[in-house]
């Protein structure tokens, strides 16, 4: 990665490169670039580099700060609305730290401090005042899909030769038949839409969709350095994750990694579907895991993730959605997000037609479990597919009957009985955990105080840096029951108060 952004420092800024100097705070016009790459076609942009190339390097201790600074104000609509998930990323070139960050294009039109930017080779400009070029730009995005950006440059060299002949096996195990079975790659590529002639720009080549599918991981990375799918399993450790598979590779083996993911952490069920036996739970997964894939907003720096429990497996997946709130069987409205890929997913057998996913779910998760999937559409789109019988008192007729409201305060209302129980025991063991924890610390705040010692020496003897919490949670109980005294007990907030150990007591 460090030698991609060399290569991108060495070319020097233009239409989608951007440096900033910016060695101690995130510069003022940070997001009127942003929002213009987003409106444009997308570009990089490199914090610590000047305009003459010359990387000047951010300050080392700022960097945390400036991190968290910044994925504060994506968050923050003033700053840019719609709000984006983009990554920033700190990389050693040349013995100096930079901070990079990769905004893709947007299908949406966005602002920054209410204003509409756009890009060209002199860099930022606001349009908002001149209504031909804002109608330009919101009829270029009316129809756009990010899959189908060209990128001109990357050639079938770029493209995995072991990918295709995968593919073409499952096309051919679907259909023996099938089209591709005597097509080179570079048609196989040309006749699914994945390679492309802009008309209006000039510009051709292979889209974002063929090298999200066949491309090397290299190449996915340089064209989108935040894409990543999470695969997380929860059971003991319910804050954190007792197992994890970070997925950054093409679409057709992220599925096969996703599929493995979610048969190695659920039970398998067999179903007779006639006189076939059939797996559900890969049934369900299969569904899950293409729905993840196909109908993401590639744009969006989230990140797709999956994560299973005990009780449950649920999807996050960010999408510009079409529709909000819960979604059922009869009021889903189906839509292609990525058409292109859906089409390639569908060819090799992986997917079925369009909106067959929240039926195929429903149905298999009441065979499953005996109850009903959620689904809620929003900026970010969540599945969520029961995997134990978490309303016992419901029968399978009763739920199906509810609304997804009545069954969502249905399930609230178990969940809670179930969390009241699990929580007793829970606040049993955190409770041992945490005294002994408090007494653990407040030996050490003893020993060491066997010297007067000031709020500020203590701290940093124990490692400990919220003074407040630290006065409040260690210093003050010590004190009520006499074991540690102050030095000048008149005066508690004195900035010459000092501690040290009661040895009256």
């Amino acid at each position: 990665m460090s030698e991609f952004i060399k290569n991108i420092i060495i070319q020097g800024e233009k239409e989608n490169t951007e440096f900033k100097e910016s060695k101690y705070k995130l510069p003022k016009n940070l997001f009127e670039t942003i929002c213009a790459f987003l409106n444009r076609f997308g570009g990089n942009i490199i914090l610590g580099v000047n305009d003459n190339k010359e990387i000047v390097g951010v300050t080392e201790e700022n960097v945390i700060q400036l991190k968290k600074d910044f994925t504060n104000l994506c968050n923050n609509s003033q700053k840019i609305f719609p709000t984006v998930y983009l990554s920033i990323d700190d990389y050693e070139i040349d013995g100096k730290t930079i901070l990079y960050i990769n905004v893709p294009e947007s299908s949406e039109v966005h602002r920054s401090n209410g204003k509409i930017y756009d890009r060209n080779q002199d860099g930022d400009y606001d349009i908002t005042n001149n209504t031909k070029l804002v109608a330009d730009m919101y009829m270029r995005k009316r129809d756009i899909h990010i899959e189908d950006k060209i990128y001109p440059y990357a050639t079938m060299k770029n493209l995995r030769e072991d990918l295709f002949e995968k593919a073409k096996k499952w096309a051919l195990l679907k259909n023996n038949n099938h089209p591709w079975k005597n097509m080179s790659n570079e048609e196989i590529i040309k006749s699914s839409g994945l390679y492309r002639e802009d008309v209006t720009t000039g510009q051709k080549g292979l889209t974002l969709a063929a090298i999200l599918i066949f491309g090397t991981d290299e190449t996915i990375m340089s064209c989108l350095s935040n894409f990543k799918t999470d695969a997380i399993y929860r059971d003991e450790n319910m804050d954190r994750y007792d197992d994890r598979d970070v997925i950054i590779t093409n679409l057709i083996d992220s599925y096969e990694r996703l599929i493995q993911f979610v048969q190695k952490h659920t039970n398998d069920k067999f179903y007779l579907e006639g006189s076939h036996s059939i797996s559900i739970r890969d049934k369900i997964a299969r569904e899950l895991c293409c729905n993840l894939l196909i109908h993401r907003e590639f744009s969006s720096g989230a990140t797709s993730r999956i994560i299973i429990t005990k009780e449950k497996i649920y999807t996050e997946n960010p999408t510009i959605p079409k529709q909000t709130g819960f979604l059922t069987i009869k009021n889903c409205i189906p839509y292609s997000k990525n058409p292109k890929i859906a089409k390639i997913f569908r060819e090799i057998g992986l997917a079925d037609e369009l909106g067959s996913g929240v039926r195929n779910i429903t149905q298999a998760s009441e065979i499953y479990s005996g109850q009903v999937p959620i689904f809620e559409e929003g900026s970010i789109f969540k599945a969520t597919v029961p995997l134990v019988k978490v309303l016992e008192e419901l029968t399978v007729k009763q739920v199906n009957q509810m609304t997804v409201k009545e069954f969502n305060e249905a399930l609230l209302c178990n969940n809670k009985a179930q969390d009241k129980a699990q929580g007793k025991a829970q606040d049993k063991a955190q409770g041992k955990a945490q005294d002994k924890a408090q007494d653990k610390i407040n030996a050490q705040i003893l020993q060491y105080c066997n010297e007067a010692r000031n709020i500020f020496e203590i701290m940093e003897h124990i490692g400990y840096k919220n003074r407040t919490r630290f006065r409040r949670d260690y210093i003050k109980p010590l004190i009520d029951i006499g074991i540690l005294k102050m030095t000048i007990p008149e005066k508690p907030t004195s900035k010459n108060q000092k501690y040290i150990i009661n040895k009256e007591n």
